[in-house]
């Protein structure tokens, strides 16, 4: 009986944390089809905010800047950050402490001090060359950045679940070092390279405060565009970006969870 009260507890204590952190979401997915202009009360469903959505050119050109920026340095993050996991893995024998360290940085340091620090660290390149004025470019150095960590652990993660004794038989089938990459290693770790381009494709399009501090005034992406629009109230074409990113988001995070799982089984 007390097993049964507790498991039911627990269910409870689930679905209360599920209905917390969708809640809002939902909400905002809501008032986006609200057919009129009131943040405070539902009248009507009506498509009249992804409509006018579509004929802002302003908006537009956030979301193209947005998918540029994720997709560019979500690719550079996934070849650099799969050749340092490979590293990782092929040297893991050794003391490598302090390169654990240096992966793991980037991931556990705040946004807002990533972003101070890339912002003065491109205004004084650009003082010194003329180079790397803040713009799209540097904003796709920023990203890959802390993109890069995320992709080497998991193709690390990869490599580690693998059978060594596999990387002998394809040398001793005299397959060359390119074949063995080409034939073996990729097919091998595919699973992990799809998640690990989602997750940063994920990252990228939710970051603001790197993004902030690291752009043009014609890079703006669509939370920029968003945190500037709101100072003037929340309209339901505002809730219409964000549940068209909420939408973006949940599928990246899902093609990205179905890959994980497929990696793991």
């Amino acid at each position: 009986m007390r097993k049964r009260t507790l498991q039911r507890g627990l269910t409870g204590f689930w679905w209360l944390t599920v209905a917390f952190l969708y809640l809002p979401l939902a909400v905002v997915v809501l008032f986006s089809f609200n057919a009129s202009n009131s943040a405070a009360s539902f009248s009507g469903f009506s498509w009249r905010w992804y409509h006018r959505l579509l004929g802002n050119e302003e908006i537009l050109s956030a979301f193209a800047n947005s998918m540029v920026l994720a997709i560019t340095s979500s690719v550079i993050a996934l070849a650099i950050g799969c050749l340092i996991g490979y590293g990782m893995y092929r040297h893991r024998h050794r003391k490598l402490g302090w390169l654990i360290v240096l992966i793991y940085l980037p991931i556990v340091l705040p946004d807002i001090v990533f972003g101070i620090s890339e912002m003065a660290f491109f205004v004084q390149i650009h003082d010194w060359t003329g180079l790397l004025q803040p713009g799209l470019g540097t904003m796709i150095i920023a990203h890959v950045t802390f993109q890069i960590p995320f992709v080497a652990l998991i193709v690390y993660s990869r490599f580690v679940g693998l059978d060594p004794t596999l990387f002998e038989a394809a040398k001793d089938l005299y397959a060359t070092p390119l074949k063995r990459v080409v034939h073996f290693m990729l097919p091998t770790i595919k699973p992990a390279l799809i998640s690990a381009f989602f997750l940063s494709f994920t990252l990228s399009i939710d970051d603001f405060v790197i993004s902030f501090f690291t752009s043009g005034p014609e890079s703006a992406t669509l939370p920029i565009y968003i945190w500037g629009a709101i100072k003037k109230g929340v309209s339901p074409e505002i809730n219409a970006i964000a549940a068209l990113m909420i939408g973006a988001v949940a599928v990246a995070a899902t093609i990205s969870l179905a890959f994980s799982r497929r990696r793991l089984t």
